[in-house]
């Protein structure tokens, strides 16, 4: 989504916002999809305005929505998610790379470097991104009880793994030393 969507700064009114509006078509979605590893995306929307902040920052604030589809991380059955979200960027034209090998991380992570074009198709397709769910699950799926042993043994449980299962049967077996 790049190229095709990407405005020159030095073309942007200052004292105007740039509205934009952006609804990719099937082959876009398709490409979108494969690079983000779905298994659907439909509904895709970016819409919001470009405008200056002082005299030479620039700030894109936007409205994201689309429906996508992922495998469930349990059963890797298709899950469906809505996703609306505010995107927010801040363009700064002094901005400083962190130096050195080890750098921290800015408290805003919505601010980054002005070049010489502002790209609304990228920030969609970074904001689409950031959005996914991590971990999707279908509804009802869950992980059962794992149990480990080695051959001829009998398998420890999760409940065997826990601090106090061991003190219990301790306790119950003195108990009936008594």
């Amino acid at each position: 989504m790049t190229d095709q969507t990407a405005l020159r700064v030095a073309d942007l009114p200052q004292n105007a916002p740039t509205p934009f509006a952006l609804r990719p078509d099937a082959d876009a979605l398709e490409r979108l999809k494969q690079e983000l590893g779905l298994l659907g995306l439909r509904k895709l929307s970016f819409s919001g305005e470009i405008r200056a902040q002082g005299k030479r920052d620039w700030v894109l604030t936007g409205k994201l929505g689309a429906t996508v589809v992922q495998p469930c991380v349990v059963t890797l059955d298709p899950v469906t998610t809505r996703i609306e979200t505010e995107v927010r960027r801040i363009y700064l034209a002094d901005w400083k790379d962190p130096e050195g090998d080890e750098a921290e991380m800015p408290d805003d992570d919505e601010a980054e470097a002005l070049g010489s074009e502002i790209d609304p198709g990228a920030v969609m397709a970074e904001a689409l991104s950031l959005a996914l769910p991590q971990y999707p699950r279908k509804e009802g799926a869950g992980l059962g009880a794992t149990v480990h042993t080695e051959p001829g043994k009998p398998a420890m449980t999760d409940d065997d793994a826990k601090p106090f299962a061991g003190l219990a049967g301790l306790r119950d077996s003195l108990k009936k030393g008594e």
